[in-house]
């Protein structure tokens, strides 16, 4: 009977030492209550802790950095230019206790945070236009740049037209999407001071076109597009031509030029040719005979040839040659 005894009081201890315990976790910050009522006194050193049983619980809280992530909504730009936006932030339990009293739980932070980020992204986009939303600067875009550098004279600078006629569309922006950004972050977190959380960071996830006005936005994209590679097509036929006229211009040279030298090179070929037939005749008489019949016989296969009748003179040197062959 006494072991019995003995076992039951010490269960009865292990549970009142066990329920008189408590371990918070690093990454955890603890508020006690007293029958629901919030002890002043947060704890967030880790490690073991003590309480009273049966009367303290135990509020467990995240010390780590928390994610809010809204629902993308259709909104006015100033405008009144309507577009999808979807953001998300982050934030932490900086007070747990005022936390603990104002908001209860992660739920009620989620549902409040809901209300107010949502309520100043609204506010900033229907107080700023849709250039401002999607730059932070007055850079043009590379693409731009290179695509518009023959037509825009120092428009980026001056807001004229281009030189093509063409009206300048480029908006110069005084706030843009970073400055924007920080208009929300500032009003949300000067709205969530007494909530015992901090908001660290609100960024734009996405920003674009409704359905409706997409299509629009696309075709005068390709209608931009088409100036410009029209406006290339253009420039490029004008120097293929600019080239072939170069290219025939030279060829024209070159072949004058070949037909001069083979002139030249024929001139000195006959002068030669002349002074060998020179020669060839001012030799001796049996000499110059021989170069005679051979001439004569060139002439021949150069006059007639199987279906040729010849009517010859006896006095004619083609028959002197002929009738010398007898002898």
């Amino acid at each position: 009977m006494i072991r019995v005894v003995g076992l039951v009081l010490a269960v009865i201890v292990l549970i009142v030492v066990s329920g008189a315990t408590y371990t918070v976790r690093e990454t955890e910050q603890v508020i006690i209550t007293r029958f629901g009522k919030p002890l002043p006194n947060p704890v967030d050193a880790p490690g073991l802790h003590f309480k009273i049983p049966l009367i303290h619980t135990v509020n467990r809280f995240e010390k780590r950095f928390l994610e809010w992530d809204g629902d993308a909504k259709q909104l006015n730009t100033r405008e009144k230019q309507p577009i999808w936006v979807d953001t998300y932030a982050r934030w932490r339990i900086s007070d747990p206790l005022k936390f603990f009293q104002r908001l209860r739980d992660e739920t009620g932070a989620q549902s409040r945070l809901d209300d107010i980020l949502d309520g100043e992204t609204r506010n900033a986009i229907a107080n700023h236009k849709l250039a401002e939303l999607v730059r932070s600067t007055n850079r043009r875009p590379q693409a731009e740049d290179d695509a518009t550098s023959g037509e825009s004279g120092g428009e980026a600078q001056s807001g004229a037209g281009s030189q093509s006629g063409q009206p300048d569309t480029w908006q110069q922006i005084s706030v843009g999407r970073e400055k924007i950004r920080q208009e929300i972050l500032t009003k949300a977190r000067a709205r969530t001071s007494d909530l015992g959380i901090e908001i660290l960071d609100v960024q734009f996830k996405r920003v674009n076109y409704v359905a409706s006005v997409q299509k629009e936005v696309y075709q005068r994209m390709i209608a931009e597009r088409d100036r410009i590679a029209a406006r290339f097509l253009s420039e490029g036929r004008g120097e293929a031509a600019r080239i072939e006229g170069q290219l025939e211009l030279d060829q024209k040279s070159i072949v004058s030029q070949a037909i001069r030298e083979s002139e030249e090179i024929r001139g000195v070929a006959d002068a030669a040719a002349s002074e060998i037939y020179a020669a060839a005749y001012n030799q001796s008489a049996d000499s110059r005979s021989f170069y005679e019949f051979l001439e004569t016989m060139e002439t021949f296969g150069s006059t007639i040839d199987s279906t040729t009748s010849l009517i010859l003179s006896t006095d004619g040197e083609f028959y002197r040659f002929l009738k010398d062959i007898d002898r």
